[in-house]
C-alpha cells in the first residue's frame, strides 16, 4: 500500500494564482502514465512468474503507480475544470497498446529487466524532483515531492532484485550498458507523446513527432544541472559503474548539454504551435 494517501496532501492549499499552462499541460499527461503502473506490475509478475516475493513487491509498486496516478489527475481536474481525468484515460488506453501479457522480457533476462526498471525509477525520480523544485503552486508541489520520494524507493527495490539476479545471471557491464541506453532512447518512443495527445489534443490527429515536441518542450524546461548529475549517478551505479568517478561528472555534463539542446530544439520546432 501507498505510504501517503489522498488526504494527505492539502487540497485546500491549491492556489489557481499560481498555475502555469505548461505545467498544467505535462502534469495531466504524466497522470496518465503513472494511472497505467498496473498494467507493468502485471507484466512484471509474468516474468517473475516463479518468484512470489518480488511478485508481491511487483504488485505493490503497481499499487503506489496508480496511486500516484489518482494523485496527479485529481490535481489535474482541479487545474483544468473542464479535464475528464477518466475519460482522458479511456484514450490513452485505447490507442497506447503494448503486449503486457508477455512473459518474457524485452532486455533477454531477468536481471536486464531490472536494469530497465532501474533506469525508468531514475527517470522518474529526477523528473519528479525537478518538478516538485519548478513549480510554485503549493499542492502540486507537495504531490511531486512524495511521488519522487516513492521512486527512489522503487528504485532500490529494483536494483536489489537486480543484484540478487545478477548472481544467477551474471550480465556484464556491457550488456547492462547497452540495456540501458536502450532504455533511454526509449523515452522518446510513442509513450509519453500519445500521453500528451491523450491529455490534452481532443479533436487532434495523433501526430509521434509534433506531440513528443510539444511534451518535451515543456517537461524538459523544468530540470536542472543538479537534476541530471543525480540521475547519471543513478544510472551508473546500475551497470555497474563508479557513481561518483570523472567518468560520472563527464557523462553528466554531456548529459546535460544533450538535454538542454534537445529542449531548444523542441522549443524552436513548436513555437508556433498551440500546443
Amino acid at each position: 500500500m501507498a505510504r501517503w494517501t489522498l488526504d494527505d496532501i492539502p487540497w485546500a492549499r491549491f492556489d489557481r494564482l499560481l498555475l502555469d499552462a505548461d505545467i498544467v499541460k505535462v502534469v495531466k499527461a504524466a497522470a496518465l502514465v503513472e494511472y497505467n503502473g498496473g498494467a507493468y506490475a502485471h507484466h512484471l509478475c509474468r516474468v517473475f512468474h516463479d518468484d512470489p516475493a518480488f511478485q508481491a513487491s511487483a504488485l505493490r509498486w503497481g499499487e503506489e503507480e496508480i496511486h500516484h496516478g489518482q494523485a496527479l489527475g485529481r490535481w489535474g481536474e482541479m487545474a483544468d475544470p473542464d479535464w475528464d481525468f477518466a475519460a482522458a484515460f479511456a484514450r490513452f488506453q485505447g490507442g497506447y497498446q503494448i503486449d503486457f501479457d508477455c512473459d518474457r522480457s524485452r532486455r533477454g533476462s531477468r536481471a536486464g529487466e531490472m536494469v530497465a526498471r532501474c533506469i525508468v525509477e531514475t527517470g522518474t525520480s529526477s523528473y519528479y524532483t525537478a518538478l516538485r523544485d519548478a513549480v510554485q503552486e503549493p499542492v502540486l508541489k507537495e504531490i511531486c515531492g512524495n511521488i519522487a520520494a516513492d521512486e527512489v524507493r522503487h528504485y532500490k527495490l529494483f536494483y536489489r532484485t537486480l543484484l540478487r539476479y545478477l548472481d544467477r545471471e551474471r550480465i556484464g557491464r556491457w550488456r547492462r550498458l547497452c540495456i540501458a541506453l536502450g532504455r533511454l532512447a526509449e523515452s522518446q518512443d510513442d509513450e509519453l507523446a500519445y500521453a500528451y495527445y491523450a491529455a490534452n489534443a481532443i479533436g487532434q490527429p495523433y501526430d509521434r513527432r509534433r506531440h513528443g515536441r510539444a511534451y518535451a518542450r515543456r517537461a524538459l524546461a523544468v530540470y536542472r544541472e543538479a537534476h541530471v548529475a543525480r540521475g547519471v549517478k543513478m544510472i551508473f551505479k546500475a551497470v555497474g559503474l563508479p557513481a561518483n568517478s570523472r567518468l560520472a561528472r563527464a557523462a553528466a555534463c554531456l548529459a546535460w548539454a544533450a538535454l538542454r539542446r534537445r529542449g531548444a530544439h523542441s522549443a524552436n520546432l513548436t513555437a508556433a504551435a498551440s500546443l
